[in-house]
């Protein structure tokens, strides 16, 4: 009898991560962190980036905070682009943006990204760092999207504030130091639908907004706390837009 109560205990125990999708890939190890379910913060609950995802704000509390956010930050127009070039804010996905959450912690920016909102995430056989496989919940479309590395392209990291937006309204007279950390920074940071970001380009919330209105406004509020942080402005059409997606 005891041995029959193992036996089942056992068969149980070796079930319970394929049923909760953790099975292996042929090139892959299993993930080490959660495999499904929607994790995604709210950005007033993520001052830091380091939380998944970006969930819509839905209270009024929420919305009005968003506001005092936005309202808060200075305005002025966009200068030239003359001089701008990627480069210029470190080579892309560097794990040495000291001053940032997760850097030196020996995985590259852009996995490190893919980990943190991944779900079902697979990874290179024999590595911890390298993600081959996910789901992930794209906040920009509102839509899961099954990616494999094969097809990288089909999610790219978007950089919330661009680079070239960031340029334009006064990152060129920062030291690259401060560039490299604006480039890497997980609160600027989104895993998302690659054919949406390209679509958006270095436009401000004026230009573009997500598809998927329900996220907005938390889209509003993460573009403030990146120029907030880095004590940038922006365009006064800008902020007349991000008020406007919160109730403003």
């Amino acid at each position: 009898m005891r041995r029959t109560l193992r036996a089942a205990a056992l068969a149980l125990s070796l079930a319970a991560p394929l049923a909760a999708g953790c099975g292996v890939l042929d090139d892959a190890s299993p993930a080490h962190g959660p495999s499904s379910g929607t994790r995604a913060a709210g950005p007033l609950d993520n001052p830091d980036g380091t939380k998944p995802g970006l969930a819509p704000l839905t209270t009024d509390a929420d919305r009005a905070a968003a506001r005092r956010l936005v309202e808060a930050l200075p305005v002025k127009g966009r200068g030239a682009r003359t001089g701008y070039d990627r480069d210029e804010f470190g080579y892309a996905w560097m794990d040495t943006a000291d001053g940032v959450p997760l850097a030196r912690n020996g995985c590259d920016t852009r996995n490190d990204l893919l980990r943190r909102d991944g779900q079902d995430v697979r990874f290179r056989s024999g590595s911890d760092c390298v993600v081959v496989a996910m789901t992930l919940h794209d906040p920009y479309t509102g839509k899961d999207i099954a990616w494999k590395k094969a097809e990288a392209a089909d999610v790219q990291v978007d950089h919330v504030v661009p680079l070239s937006y960031s340029w334009q309204m006064g990152a060129s007279r920062w030291p690259e130091r401060t560039r490299e950390q604006l480039a890497n920074d997980p609160l600027n940071l989104l895993p998302v639908d690659g054919a949406t970001n390209g679509r958006k380009g270095d436009s401000g919330p004026a230009s573009w907004l997500p598809p998927h209105k329900a996220v907005r406004c938390a889209y509003a509020v993460r573009f403030a706390q990146v120029a907030k942080k880095y004590r940038l402005a922006v365009t006064a059409a800008d902020r007349r837009t991000m008020l406007a997606q919160c109730g403003g």
